[in-house]
């Protein structure tokens, strides 16, 4: 299996994961959603719904494929989705902490871009 086809199985399982385990904790009127565009190489992890006060509508991870590296755009998660990453032996170097502005990535111990 080549790198790029390991990478979105692996953020797919992830995110699966994740959608499992805080579904069950989720308000009647509020879904937990998973979007996969292996396309675009597009991973969104997501909710929507109603509280009876408000709208809920917001992402708590997205990630991309871009340029052979793993794109974190967003990450709400409490340990980061960078650290399930590294677990399953994903190098610090094909990950980018891009929810960080390019000047304070060079800061962090994870690939600029």
């Amino acid at each position: 299996m080549d790198k790029l086809t390991y990478y979105r199985s692996l953020i797919q399982k992830i995110l699966t994961e994740y959608h499992q385990q805080f579904s069950q904790a989720c308000p009647p009127d509020v879904e937990m959603l998973l979007a996969f565009d292996e396309k675009r190489d597009q991973y969104l992890w997501f909710q929507v719904g109603w509280t009876p006060q408000e709208r809920i509508k917001g992402i708590s991870v997205h990630v991309r494929l871009k340029n052979d590296k793993i794109y974190i755009e967003e990450d709400w998660t409490e340990e980061g989705i960078a650290t399930d990453l590294l677990r399953e032996g994903v190098s610090k170097e094909d990950i980018v902490l891009a929810f960080h502005d390019p000047k304070t990535r060079k800061f962090t111990e994870f690939a600029m871009m």
